[in-house]
C-alpha cells in the first residue's frame, strides 16, 4: 500500500511538472531577460509522519527537512526528527524511541524549462540515531507440554543506544506556487553498527525503521511539503 500510494502521488507530481513547462512555453517566447535559477535553503516538515502519528496509537514521531543548493543541480540535504513506535506482538511487545539525523546531498537529473525549479533527483544519506530500546512484554517458553508458557511484564529498558547506516534516495520536488514545494522520496537502507541490548534485540530504530534478524535492508519514504527562501539570483 504505501508503495501505490507513492506510485500514485509521484505519478501526479510528474504530472504537474508537464503542465507547469507547457504553461511557461508561453512566457518564454516573450521574455527577453536572461534566466536566472533562485539559489537558497529550503525546509519543510515530513507530513507523513504527522498523519501517522494522528492515525496510528502505536507511533509517534516528526522530521524536519532541509536542502542547499550548492550548485547548479547540487543540493546538501540534512533530514532530523524523533520517533517513538511499539511493536505489539503475539509473543513481545517493544517499543523504541529516540532521535535520528541524516545527512547527505542530492542531485537534481531535470533540465527544467524557463522560470522553473522542479527536481527529479537522486541521493545519498549517512544516517544516525540515538535511542532506548524496552521490552514491555514478552512469553517464555519452558519447553514442556507439562509448564505453561511463562508472560513476563517486568519492563526491560536500555538507554543511550546508537546505530548508523546508509542509503539511496530516488525522489521528486514540484514548486506548487512561488517557493512551495511538494516532494515524495523513497529509499533502500543499509544498516552498519548497531548498538544491542543486552538480553533481546532491537526491533526499531529511529530514522531507519523496523529491523530484523534476516535482513541488513530497510525501505523508508517521505511526503514533505517546504518553503524555499531565496538568497540569490544566478543566470543559468
Amino acid at each position: 500500500m504505501k508503495r501505490i500510494c507513492l506510485f500514485f502521488i509521484s505519478s501526479i507530481m510528474i504530472t504537474l511538472i508537464g503542465y507547469g513547462q507547457e504553461q511557461e512555453t508561453n512566457t518564454t517566447a516573450v521574455d527577453t531577460l536572461p534566466p536566472s535559477e533562485k539559489y537558497g535553503l529550503r525546509i519543510g516538515a515530513d507530513i507523513s509522519r504527522l498523519v501517522r502519528t494522528e492515525s496510528n496509537d502505536l507511533y509517534r514521531g516528526f522530521e524536519i527537512v532541509a536542502d542547499y543548493r550548492v550548485y547548479k543541480n547540487f543540493y546538501a540535504a540534512v533530514e532530523f526528527g524523533n520517533e517513538s513506535l511499539t511493536r505489539d506482538e503475539t509473543n513481545i511487545n517493544a517499543e523504541g524511541d529516540g532521535n535520528f539525523l541524516r545527512i547527505g546531498f542530492d542531485y537534481n537529473t531535470y533540465d527544467n524549462w524557463y522560470g522553473m525549479q522542479n527536481n527529479i533527483f537522486a541521493g545519498f544519506r549517512y544516517g544516525i540515531a540515538s535511542f532506548d530500546q524496552s521490552l514491555n512484554r514478552y512469553n517464555v517458553f519452558t519447553g514442556s507440554n507439562f509448564f505453561p508458557t511463562q508472560i513476563n511484564t517486568e519492563p526491560v529498558t536500555s538507554d543511550t543506544l546508537t546505530a548508523n547506516w546508509i542509503e539511496m534516495v530516488l525522489g521528486i520536488k514540484v514548486e506548487l506556487i512561488a517557493n512551495i514545494y511538494l516532494s515524495a522520496s523513497a529509499s533502500i537502507r543499509r544498516m552498519g553498527k548497531q548498538q544491542q541490548p543486552e538480553i533481546f534485540k532491537n526491533l526499531f530504530v529511529p530514522g531507519f525503521g523496523r529491523t530484523n534478524d534476516f535482513s541488513r535492508f530497510g525501505i523508508g519514504y517521505n511526503y514533505t511539503i517546504s518553503y524555499l527562501i531565496p538568497f540569490k539570483k544566478k543566470k543559468r
